[in-house]
């Protein structure tokens, strides 16, 4: 079992930078390939990014390419999430989600645990 906690979210104006990060319990979290989703309202949760479990390969959704940046401390059970040039449309609920796999994945059903997650708001 692993448990995640994701905290750094609030409001930010458009523009500007965020981080994210998502704090693991348990001492297996090298083991997890983990991910970034987020669920803007009224719409379905979707992939944001992913890296495995050495850190060595990401993954980002083309909406945020060259925009975030995700990475993790393992000695630390820690993943991030770091955003910058935010824009509205990046508005949403983030959640990080933990797969029990060295490979990273894009799609909700490939991970196994999932934190509660963190609002993220962009103003204009």
């Amino acid at each position: 079992q692993v448990q995640l906690v994701e905290s750094g979210g609030g409001l930010v104006q458009a523009g500007g930078s965020q981080r994210l990060s998502c704090a693991a319990s348990g001492r297996t979290f090298p083991s997890y390939a983990m991910g970034w989703f987020r669920q803007a309202p009224g719409k379905e949760r979707e992939f944001v990014a992913t890296i495995s479990r050495s850190g060595v390969m990401t993954y980002y959704a083309d909406s945020v390419k060259g925009r975030f940046t995700i990475s993790r401390e393992n000695a630390k059970n820690t993943v991030y999430l770091q955003m910058n040039s935010l824009k509205p449309e990046d508005t949403a609920v983030y959640f990080c989600a933990a797969r029990n796999s060295f490979s990273t994945a894009t799609m909700t059903h490939e991970y196994n645990y999932w934190g509660q997650g963190t609002q993220v708001t962009v103003s204009s």
